[in-house]
């Protein structure tokens, strides 16, 4: 699998393309597990010449401050030998930018290279402006020669101390912070670069990578500048482990001086100084095999080889999962809808269909609430009927007062008939309250069973529009239902009211003189005992027709409300539905920006996830 390198080189151009730079944390990220190397250091820690020393090309943007404002992602591909060099950023598609590299046009050389530079600068800029900002964006930059391993790198804004003019007052801890979240991760190896020339324990690379890596099993340490020491001083004791020992050994590198870079010496000669330096040094020769920058691109070449091997097991097994769960989830959020008129109007139909029958489950028993019904009828409306009061309207005193207004002048002669009709019709007056009250205590449990089922209409959530056009048809008509119930139990109250059953009277016991006549003396009639009767009686009567309330109420209720909820709850709205015209449709359909939004970020990321699997099955199926 010597090829691993490119492998995971597609697939980080994959997750740049498509949104995945692993500082989302909402959706899952393939960036994070694809094991690379990031390059740490403090500016003037020599980082820029370590990378274009790896590379062979002085191709870099330079300058005071901080000049690496984003992750610059830099891809170097080994191509045959004779193959011609050339850049190639992602941003800019299929355009390549062409070394002339072994002609005669040494000046277009240097031209390709301050090309390569100046599209770094612009495209950092276009980012973070021409100011000191960075930012977590990656430009993504991929090399391909003959004179170069496979290896990818990551380069980050060189860690500063203080803030300078023109740059936020949080810089220092902004681009710490950045770094840290880079190489804290499992997957990632650390270039830790440090100026020889430094005190080992005051560098800044050194720090952050103990932090993160404290048995420094994922770090190389990269000694810079070893030429620019003191004389009579040497770093031996970093590099041969004594003094900070490391997992892996220190190399040491010897980069361009200013005065290499002014006089524009290329990397080829500079490659050439640097193993010079090391073969001829008394004090680093013994080490001469494994220091400079050509050994250094070998060493992380292989070790990143070893590690991709390693992980491409784990590696295929969180991308099989990711894909599983993004599918999940986009199949939560509904896939994206047809622009035709017919196949819109059809999706609000199977809409409405899917509200309508988890709000029929609600009814019938299927999802609760539909038993809050059954509590009016059991509990509520009996519960009303007691607590009516007729024992406080059928007093001594007030049937006194009704049976002697209804007798006017003329006192009655056998029953006070009037009197008891008065005082029946009042009393079945009362039972207006509760009849009313219990339809609208259904009403009101219906309201909130459709706000459940529109809450609980999956489908539903992505279209916040029609969402708000269902719920309000279906309480259009669960008031027309209401007014039709309020006036069905109304009319059943008035109808006891306007007919009294004679029977009941009959067959109460009849006062009977002592001559045998059913009639009550004159002594008798206006005395406490006969009010009292009276009251007795037509209380006997007023429970009688409340029983008979008591069951033909709810079914008026379910008759005139809940019925007709089941069957026609939406009924006005299919109606007023197919008169909408294709735009009017695609209203009702507009979706939830957020969800909108969402799906869109999970489409972007399913696709990275498949191409990714593509790419690691293409490359398992070739071996």
């Amino acid at each position: 699998m010597e090829s691993v390198i490119w492998l995971v080189n597609r697939l980080q151009r994959a997750c740049t393309v498509l949104g995945d730079h692993g500082d989302d944390r909402n959706l899952p990220t393939l960036w994070d597990a694809l094991p690379t190397i990031i390059v740490v250091g403090g500016q003037s820690s020599g980082k820029s010449s370590v990378l274009e020393s790896i590379v062979g090309r002085d191709f870099l943007p330079r300058g005071s401050g901080i000049v690496t404002r984003r992750p610059l992602v830099l891809q170097l591909n080994k191509t045959e030998q004779g193959q011609e060099d050339y850049a190639q950023f992602l941003h800019t598609g299929n355009k390549k930018f062409t070394d002339f590299f072994g002609s005669n046009l040494l000046s277009l050389w240097f031209s390709y290279q301050a090309m390569v530079r100046s599209e770094i600068q612009a495209e950092t800029d276009r980012v973070t402006g021409r100011t000191k900002q960075i930012s977590s964006l990656p430009i993504n930059l991929s090399i391909y020669s003959p004179n170069v391993v496979n290896l990818t790198l990551i380069d980050l804004p060189g860690l500063t101390k203080v803030a300078v003019e023109g740059q936020p007052e949080n810089i220092v801890q902004e681009i710490e912070s950045t770094v840290r979240s880079y190489i804290q991760k499992p997957n990632c190896i650390i270039l830790a670069i440090t100026p020889a020339n430094q005190d080992i324990a005051t560098s800044d690379a050194i720090k952050l990578a103990r932090e993160v890596d404290p048995t420094g099993e994922r770090t190389f340490g990269v000694l810079t500048k070893l030429d620019l020491m003191d004389r009579g001083t040497n770093a031996l004791d970093v590099l041969e482990g004594r003094s900070y020992r490391l997992q892996h050994p220190w190399v040491g590198i010897v980069n361009r001086s200013q005065a290499d870079i002014n006089r524009n010496i290329d990397m080829i000669a500079a490659r050439r100084k640097e193993r010079e330096f090391f073969a001829t040094s008394s004090e680093y020769g013994h080490l001469a095999s494994r220091m400079g920058s050509e050994y250094l691109a070998k060493l992380l070449s292989k070790n990143l080889e070893s590690v991709i091997k390693a992980r491409i097991p784990g590696l295929v097994s969180l991308i099989n999962k990711n894909i599983d769960d993004l599918e999940a989830e986009l199949d939560h959020l509904g896939r994206p809808l047809a622009l035709d008129a017919g196949a819109q109007l059809y999706t609000i139909l199977e809409l409405c269909r899917a509200f309508d029958h988890i709000f029929k489950e609600h009814l019938d028993g299927g999802r609760p609430g539909g038993d809050r019904i059954y509590g009016v009828f059991d509990y509520q409306l009996p519960v009303a009927l007691r607590k009516l009061p007729f024992d406080r309207y059928l007093s001594l005193q007030n049937v006194r007062k009704a049976v002697s207004e209804a007798d006017g002048y003329q006192p009655h002669l056998i029953a006070p008939e009037q009197g008891y009709r008065r005082l029946i019709e009042g009393a079945l007056n009362y039972f207006r309250g509760p009849a009313e009250a219990s339809v609208d205590a259904v009403h009101f449990i219906l309201k909130e069973l459709v706000r459940k089922s529109i809450v609980e209409t999956q489908e539903l959530r992505r279209f916040p529009t029609l969402q708000a056009d269902i719920a309000a048809a279906a309480n259009e008509a669960l008031e027309r239902f209401r007014d039709d119930s309020r006036k069905t139990v109304l009319r059943m109250v008035d109808m006891e009211c306007s007919y009294i059953t004679v029977d009941f009277f009959r067959k109460l016991p009849q006062e009977v003189e002592k001559g045998g006549n059913p009639t009550a003396s004159t002594a008798d009639r206006y005395t406490e005992g006969h009010f009292r009767r009276i009251g007795s009686n037509v209380l006997s009567y007023v429970v009688m027709v409340s029983e008979t309330l008591r069951y033909t109420i709810p079914k008026a209720v379910v008759y005139c409300q809940v019925r007709e909820a089941k069957q026609s709850l939406l009924d006005h709205f299919y109606t007023h539905l197919g008169k909408k015209e294709g735009q009017q449709l695609a209203h009702l359909l507009d979706e939830d920006p957020a969800l909108l939004e969402r799906r869109q970020q999970c489409t972007r990321r399913l696709e990275l996830y498949k191409s990714a699997r593509d790419e690691i099955d293409s490359e398992l199926w070739a071996r």
